[in-house]
């Protein structure tokens, strides 16, 4: 079929940034006669999106609460692809990266604030989207992270204890002594990462053999832990700065600044291209920041109070925020443990 040709007065989208939000976040549209005589309209879907910035060819418009994700139209334009998150929980208290099982099902925190003694600590969120309590005797919860085998691994930065849960819920200490632990990660070996957020990355073997893998600088609020396909592990950890870096550690403990200019850095993961997805702000933009192997750094996706991230079996991507959890379905596929 040919294509249909556009008229000099009809509106044209050419450029959307970023692909995918989240409602709240915000979309930067690029085009021609976005807005003429009359402010700029922007549907996503049936439902109208507030315009922020309207001209004739720039238009910046706000996610609202229960867009589809689909189709992004401006005045009389042809509909732009885009990916919009759909909320599958809310109620929850996350600081960290949820973490997603071989099944599919969602695991995500609700931490609290320091010392507090919540009911549920934390939540399964299975694949039909039904969220109910999975633990319950963790105090503060901040990583979790799964080995290959399965089993769950919860840190706790109130006691400094690592915990692991069975498929069935059923809790044990795994390591103590961790300091104010936060972020855990796996390496390809099966070792574990604790990330004590006062200034030491530790390393546990499966034998439970403790070693001071890395110090680095003291973080204000938590350790957030990655392997990359490298092999190599990247940290955050927001500081004072508004100017904070991702870390790379190669396998001996050293530390280099992979990437610098990130506000207020948090969950980290990486997928299977070896592509890095960042919870933080770029140039004062809230969501998901995407860096290259380059360093090139781009927003992802866009979204207010954004903590952390996971990706699913079926290349979804798991967006949480201060209390909600997004699916956002981008088709990428998440790192795997090789």
């Amino acid at each position: 079929m040919a294509k249909r040709q556009l008229s000099d007065s009809e509106a044209q989208i050419l450029q959307v940034t970023p692909p995918a939000a989240i409602p709240g976040g915000e979309f930067q549209i690029r085009g021609r006669n976005l807005s003429r005589e009359t402010r700029a309209q922007v549907r996503i879907g049936d439902i109208e999106a507030p315009v922020i910035v309207g001209s004739r060819d720039l238009v910046i418009a706000r996610v609202p609460e229960g867009a589809p994700g689909g189709e992004l139209i401006v005045g009389d334009s042809q509909p732009w692809t885009c990916d919009i998150g759909i909320q599958i929980a809310d109620g929850l208290h996350p600081v960290a990266n949820p973490a997603v099982d071989a099944q599919g099902n969602v695991y995500a925190t609700f931490s609290g604030s320091r010392g507090q003694k919540t009911p549920v600590s934390v939540y399964k969120i299975d694949t039909s989207y039904t969220t109910r309590p999975f633990l319950t005797d963790v105090m503060n919860p901040t990583g979790l992270a799964f080995d290959r085998d399965g089993t769950l691994y919860i840190s706790s930065r109130h006691d400094g204890v690592v915990y692991q849960a069975t498929a069935g819920g059923a809790l044990s200490v795994f390591v103590e002594g961790m300091g104010i632990a936060t972020g855990l990660a796996f390496d390809d070996e099966d070792n574990l990462y604790v990330g004590d957020r006062s200034g030491t990355v530790f390393k546990i073997s499966r034998q439970r053999q403790i070693y001071v893998f890395t110090t680095l600088e003291a973080s204000i609020a938590a350790y957030h832990l990655a392997f990359g396909t490298d092999r190599n592990l990247y940290i955050t950890g927001p500081t004072t700065s508004s100017f904070d870096s991702v870390q790379r550690v190669n396998p001996e403990g050293e530390v280099e600044t992979f990437y610098r200019g990130l506000g207020r850095p948090q969950g980290i993961a990486f997928d299977s291209e070896g592509r890095l997805y960042v919870a933080a702000s770029l140039a004062g933009r809230r969501g998901i920041v995407r860096i290259d192997a380059d360093r090139k750094a781009d927003l992802f996706l866009s979204g207010p109070n954004v903590v952390g991230l996971a990706f699913s079996p079926s290349r979804s991507m798991l967006v949480a925020t201060s209390n909600s959890l997004f699916r956002v379905d981008v088709n990428i596929a998440g790192r795997l443990l090789s």
